[in-house]
This record gives C-alpha cells, sequence and structure tokens, in this order.
C-alpha cells in the first residue's frame, strides 16, 4: 500500500466534492467554469504542522493555493500551513 507523507511544512487535504454540476434552471456547468472547492479534509500533515492539525480536521484554505494532485484516482491538494485560513470546528452553541 502506498501513501503520500508530506514534508516541509505541507498539509495534503482531500477535496470536497460539493460543487454543482447544473444550476436550479437545468443548464450544464462545464469543468471550466465550476467555483473550486476551498474546503477539504486533512488526510496528512508533515511533523512541522502537527501542533496546528491533526488528520481528520476540515479545513478552509487560500484561493489559487497549493499544487493539485492524482493519486489513486482521488483529488487532492498539497498546500503550505501558511496558505489554511482556518479549521472548521463544531461547537454546541454559538
Amino acid at each position: 500500500m502506498k501513501k503520500i507523507q508530506p514534508i516541509n511544512s505541507y498539509v495534503l487535504v482531500k477535496l470536497s466534492r460539493n460543487v454543482a454540476d447544473k444550476t436550479p434552471g437545468g443548464i450544464i456547468i462545464p469543468d471550466t467554469a465550476k467555483e473550486k472547492p476551498r474546503e477539504g479534509e486533512v488526510i496528512a500533515i508533515s511533523a512541522a504542522v502537527s501542533e496546528q492539525l491533526s488528520v481528520g480536521d476540515k479545513v478552509i484554505y487560500k484561493d489559487f493555493s497549493g499544487t493539485e494532485i492524482t493519486f489513486e484516482e482521488e483529488k487532492y491538494l498539497l498546500v503550505t500551513i501558511d496558505d489554511i485560513l482556518a479549521k472548521i470546528v463544531e461547537v454546541d452553541s454559538i
């Protein structure tokens, strides 16, 4: 079994797939016109960022950041810790 292990303050994020293929009116949106997702799930982290994030965290990252890769037919993004803007945390109340 192979896996990707980020190094040098990089984080491997699995891209979320919540981008719609059609508008409510039924118009099909081509891949080139779709808004890219800006959130995903942390799959692996380098040792340098282990204090800030952990595997399984949901994160929001900057537009146009990182390098998109395909590994074993799944799409991932390799981003630096500086490109991650926030961690999504569930709370009981505001």
